[in-house]
């Protein structure tokens, strides 16, 4: 396992360092995302190769990761060519060395969320699919449809004319201010309970890919950008403070 382990490590920091080379050199963040979800996908499945077993529950969760990754790698992909750039990169792409810590850093990022599935698919050792394997795949289900729902519907309504210069506050976005994000912590949740069912010992602690995902989103790169640029743009607007007040930021229970 741990040979495996570094070899997917090995291949994740090429990847990347290749993606920042070419991207330095035309000064541009356009395969940035695409670079990053098409490397969950590759390790997925060489992971899976390289340890050499090849069970039920091992090939459902390699499809998974795969499924996640070509809807959200496209996704980003289209949407950044439509846009032609990414504000996060408005003061790195012209820098290397900074750029560089950008790409090394979505290395980590792929590598710790992506630490159960690689656990599971190294496992040699099967067991009989369990409850926690269907509850993790309902989990995931239920997120995939969650982010892709919300992307979509914020897509649509960017791409309407009549809504220029308006937030979205309808569908999913009705019930939770950043439900594209909540659907991506519930889909690397449910990877993990399914994972689970053939860890031991150690092996628990890839618990801290969800836990990554959610405190990356939460408190780092994700929502605090965008509620500070929504807030910039749309503060003063008396609807906007009333959707602030009523819907929840991430989960849409009000016990959390």
């Amino acid at each position: 396992m741990e040979v495996t382990l570094a070899k997917c490590a090995a291949v994740d920091l090429g990847v990347q360092w290749v993606g920042w080379a070419f991207a330095s050199a035309m000064k541009t963040e356009q395969f940035f995302d695409l670079a990053g979800s098409g490397t969950f996908v590759l390790l997925a499945h060489l992971s899976r190769i390289w340890g050499g077993t090849r069970h039920l529950r091992q090939n459902v969760q390699t499809g998974l990761v795969t499924a996640w990754g070509l809807r959200l790698g496209t996704f980003l992909f289209l949407r950044i060519m439509k846009e032609r750039q990414d504000r996060r990169f408005n003061n790195v792409r012209d820098s290397p060395g900074v750029f560089f810590v950008y790409w090394t850093l979505q290395a980590v990022w792929v590598f710790v969320t992506l630490m159960p599935t690689l656990i599971l698919n190294t496992e040699r050792k099967d067991k009989p699919l369990g409850p926690r394997d269907y509850a993790g795949w309902v989990i995931w289900g239920l997120g995939f449809a969650t982010e892709a729902i919300a992307d979509q519907q914020k897509w649509n309504f960017k791409n309407d004319a009549d809504n220029t210069g308006k937030f979205i506050q309808h569908g999913l976005w009705a019930y939770s201010r950043h439900p594209n994000y909540l659907g991506e912590i519930l889909q690397w949740s449910g990877l993990f309970l399914s994972a689970s069912s053939v860890m031991r010992g150690s092996q628990y602690l890839s618990v801290v890919s969800p836990l990554f995902v959610w405190f990356l989103l939460r408190h780092v790169s994700g929502i605090p950008i965008l509620e500070k640029q929504a807030m910039k743009k749309w503060g003063a607007d008396p609807a906007f403070q009333s959707y602030i007040k009523n819907t929840p930021l991430l989960w849409p229970f009000p016990l959390f």
